[in-house]
């Protein structure tokens, strides 16, 4: 293992090395945190696929439902979580973020509620990390932000909510759903162009077509399941649209450094 044998983050219990990593690309520094649900029955299980070179993947942290922490790959280094993905123009994720995976069954086992001990744990890690990398509150995502269609968690049961009121990560309370004009596959024109404007300006890798087709819908759908859980159907209604405007209008300003 590259580095320290005792953990980065003192909200780690122990380092529990995986082999599944290497150098960050063009000397990058982590400037985002992507979040993860392990996605299978047991965590222990999970814990071992992510430290089993065969699996060829990886987080920095681990987080056991109890809260427990453990550190798998250091900080510096290149985890292998996020795959095939971009944000805001940067395609290579692995190379500048951090990894936490997060013990869930996920989609696969039902969508069962995150423990309390669980986030409070999560929430502690993600400020003690975006402190020390000074990683802005908008740069806190969910996997299925950075890879819309392909990757779905954590999921839309995820308390990103508890999350912000407890100072980590940006977001807005959604606007409420209700009846109205929206857009949806197969419609076009400057409307749809705006709205793929403001999904791209915001951070998510989509093409300014004025098409409404099958990538603008995912990615509506990944933007529903992190700030409009409600309803996650990949239709852009009145209720996406306000919350998208309203989450760009009061996003962080970026600090100087």
């Amino acid at each position: 293992m590259h580095g320290p044998l005792t953990p980065e983050s003192p909200i780690a219990a122990k380092v529990f090395p995986s082999p599944n990593h290497g150098e960050r690309k063009d000397g990058r520094r982590p400037d985002m945190v992507i979040l993860h649900y392990t996605g299978m029955p047991s965590e222990t299980e999970a814990l071992q696929w992510l430290c089993n070179p065969v699996s060829q993947v990886s987080a920095h942290y681990f987080v056991f439902e109890d809260g427990r922490v453990l550190q798998l790959v250091p900080e510096s280094r290149r985890a292998w979580h996020a795959g095939l993905s971009s944000w805001n123009g940067e395609s290579d994720i692995n190379s500048s973020s951090i990894g936490i995976e997060i013990a869930n069954a996920g989609h696969p086992g039902g969508s069962p509620p995150f423990p309390d001990a669980q986030i409070d744990s999560v929430i502690t890690l993600i400020k003690d990390i975006t402190n020390r990398w000074r990683i802005p509150a908008d740069r806190v995502l969910a996997h299925s932000d950075v890879a819309p269609g392909r990757k779905v968690d954590p999921g839309e049961v995820f308390p990103w909510e508890k999350l912000h009121e407890a100072g980590v990560g940006h977001w807005v309370k959604p606007a409420p759903i209700q009846d109205g004009r929206f857009f949806s596959r197969g419609d076009g024109g400057m409307p749809v162009e705006a709205l793929q404007a403001m999904l791209a300006m915001y951070g998510y890798g989509i093409k300014i077509t004025g098409t409404f087709d099958e990538e603008t819908e995912k990615v509506v759908a990944a933007f529903q399941r992190h700030f409009r859980p409600e309803r996650v159907d990949g239709v852009a209604d009145a209720s996406t649209i306000t919350t998208l405007r309203d989450l760009i209008a009061k996003r962080p300003t970026p600090k100087s450094a």
